[in-house]
């Protein structure tokens, strides 16, 4: 196939070459074929010098690549992915190369994307699909999100995760009765300041309190004022929520039933969890992994570098404090 921007192909090359066997001028082959003089002599010295091969498309590619990354750096790149498991904007200033150029390496190496692997191993097991709507509030405050998120309790001495698949632990934990966690979260709009608890039960009294805990935590960060507040249609958000909304005159907004991908931010911050925090590693007990939220939520909104964001934290786009 010829390259996208040539004016000719192998067959117009050829007949530039009979043209000029059978004694045409190179001027009237040129205006005859709408290219430049300079490009059918090119033709004709190229089929003189090499044949048939020599009218066959080349690659543009240059023969060399002075700024090209080193294979040393390559190689710390793939290590540094297969290590931290984390996107171009953290493993750039890891490596000390511009995100655009991790993002280059992964790709000629055929790296699979972060959301087409398992969290804890880092094997392929699934594809996702991506939304290509995308909206953003322009002040804090101006919308937050707010969801639950289901996780398993870890049995005491680890779960399968901990003792792998064929220890018999799956079974093991089938049996054991541990119950479940439920990890409650606040995420702001529009500079991602998230805050997120875990507690026993997502009934309408426990999502009230948690809700007038992270009203206060986003007024220490700079987030004095919650304008509206959006959740699912869950029945605890719909009636327990109310005396807290009412008296931070906050409007609640519910997303249309069964379209979760309306709340997609908070959603997100659900999967950065798991990948980042709850299955991040292996913990012994389940209190471990508990412990262990406050310190990653301080680094999530402090720290982690958010695509979204340009390659800044949340804290970024908040008044100092």
């Amino acid at each position: 196939m010829s390259h996208g921007s040539a004016r000719l192909t192998v067959h117009g090359r050829r007949l530039i070459v009979q043209r000029h066997r059978a004694g045409w001028p190179q001027a009237h082959i040129a205006a005859a074929m709408g290219v430049s003089r300079k490009c059918v002599k090119t033709w004709i010295d190229r089929f003189a010098a090499e044949g048939e091969a020599g009218l066959l498309t080349r690659s543009s590619r240059p023969h060399t690549m002075p700024t090209r990354t080193s294979d040393e750096i390559e190689q710390e790149v793939l290590a540094a992915r297969a290590e931290h498991r984390d996107g171009p904007d953290v493993l750039g200033p890891k490596v000390g190369v511009p995100p655009r150029t991790v993002s280059r390496i992964l790709r000629r190496h055929r790296v699979p994307y972060l959301r087409e692997c398992d969290q804890v191993t880092g094997e392929v097991i699934r594809s996702s699909k991506q939304t290509a709507l995308r909206y953003e509030r322009g002040r804090p405050g101006e919308l937050v999100h707010m969801d639950v998120k289901k996780l398993g309790r870890i049995p005491d001495g680890g779960g399968w995760r901990a003792h792998g698949r064929a220890s018999g632990s799956i079974q093991r934990d089938r049996d054991t009765k541990v119950g479940f966690d439920y990890v409650h979260s606040l995420v702001d709009d529009h500079s991602r300041l998230a805050y997120s608890e875990v507690l026993p039960d997502e009934k309408g009294p426990t999502c009230a309190v948690f809700l007038q805990r992270a009203i206060d935590y986003f007024a220490v960060h700079g987030i004095t004022r919650i304008e509206r507040l959006m959740t699912d249609n869950a029945w605890a958000y719909r009636w327990s929520l109310r005396d807290v909304c009412a008296a931070h005159d906050i409007r609640q907004k519910f997303i249309r039933p069964h379209c979760p991908w309306q709340n997609g931010k908070v959603e997100r911050l659900n999967r950065t969890l798991q990948t980042e925090w709850a299955y991040r590693q292996a913990f012994a007990t389940n209190d471990e992994r508990t412990a262990a939220l406050a310190p990653w939520l301080e680094h999530y909104n402090t720290e982690r570098r958010h695509s979204a964001l340009g390659g800044r934290p949340p804290i970024s786009r908040l008044l100092p404090t």
